[in-house]
């Protein structure tokens, strides 16, 4: 399959009226302007940003294309349940193995096209394909454990299909796992289409460089926010609105340094995080803590740790406030 795409024909909307760029009195909405103004803006924008106008030439990957292929490697890995409904136990292998052949093809264009600076971009988009189709058993493999940890986890699951089918977080968790392989293969930029198209569908933002250990559960999941260098380790689980971010870097600072540096929160196994809790900044939280909800964390607590907020404040017996009376 080649990297390159076929271009696209312009669409006939059916509007009278002539093309734009006419110059004609017929442009009613002066698309013409317009049209001219934004060549003129990308055009000063790629002088300035020539790595992007290069890269350009050849493309980006597709977003379109990427979230195709990550559909069908879903598929591959859970066939009688995320594949269509067509696929039984006595054609499952084919399914599988068709599946695979075109998602696998799929990712191969898609990588040249983010290769696209290399001498050797065919040959190395080659590599990571089969390195990457070569850890797709472990891949499945964690997923498992991760299905099972939220199927333990919550009270209200009836079954682990159910955890699959229904659950954001078990989605989001998914297109991580695979995007966190490309990643470490070389292939970032697939690697975060791949978790931005599960954030655009679940709320939950896992930059795909993050490090998560086995049996990892995200209930909920909603504002969910896991950042680049962080560390989560071996069944933890976190509830929707936890950020696992960095502080902002001073505006004087290196912004290179700053990328280069890890700036987001360890978290060791067996934690629980509630909902709304806020970690910000390379600290540990401890082995088998529980982080209540809506805390905000700026400093590293040890092992076994039980960080709630203040205690809230309860009036009894409270009469109607007059007008005008301070509230307490």
């Amino acid at each position: 399959m080649s990297a390159r795409e076929e271009p696209q024909g312009i669409i006939d909307t059916g509007a009278s009226g002539t093309h734009a760029g006419s110059g004609s009195e017929d442009d009613f909405w002066h698309v013409g302007d317009i049209v001219r103004e934004l060549a003129d803006i990308r055009q000063d924008w790629r002088s300035v940003n020539t790595q992007h106008a290069e890269h350009g030439v050849e493309g980006f990957p597709s977003r379109v294309r990427v979230a195709k292929l990550a559909d069908e490697l879903c598929g591959a890995l859970f066939p009688l349940r995320l594949g269509p409904d067509f696929v039984r136990r006595h054609n499952e292998e084919t399914f599988v193995t068709q599946s695979l052949q075109i998602a696998l093809s799929r990712l191969q264009a898609q990588l040249r096209l983010e290769l696209a600076y290399s001498s050797t971009q065919d040959r190395q988009a080659d590599e990571i394909v089969l390195a990457f189709s070569r850890q797709l058993p472990a891949i499945r493999r964690m997923l498992d454990l991760d299905l099972e940890a939220a199927y333990a986890g919550d009270p209200s699951a009836r079954s682990l299909d159910e955890v699959l089918i229904c659950y954001p977080g078990l989605l989001a968790i998914i297109h991580y796992r695979l995007a966190h392989a490309l990643h470490g293969l070389g292939a970032p930029l697939v690697a975060r289409i791949l978790t931005e198209i599960a954030h655009g569908t679940t709320g939950i933002d896992i930059h795909p460089a993050a490090q998560i250990g086995r049996g990892f559960f995200i209930d909920h999941g909603t504002g969910v926010v896991i950042g680049e260098t962080a560390v989560v380790g071996d069944n933890v689980r976190i509830y929707q609105g936890v950020t696992l971010g960095a502080k902002a870097y001073a505006p004087d600072g290196s912004v290179a340094a700053a990328k280069a540096s890890p700036r987001h929160p360890i978290v060791e196994d067996d934690v629980v995080i509630y909902a709304g809790a806020t970690i910000l900044g390379r600290i540990t939280i401890g082995k088998g803590s529980e982080i209540g909800g809506n805390v905000w964390l700026t400093h590293g607590v040890p092992p076994h740790s039980m960080v709630y907020q203040a205690r809230e404040h309860v009036v009894t017996g409270k009469t109607p406030a007059l007008k005008g009376d301070p509230l307490n």
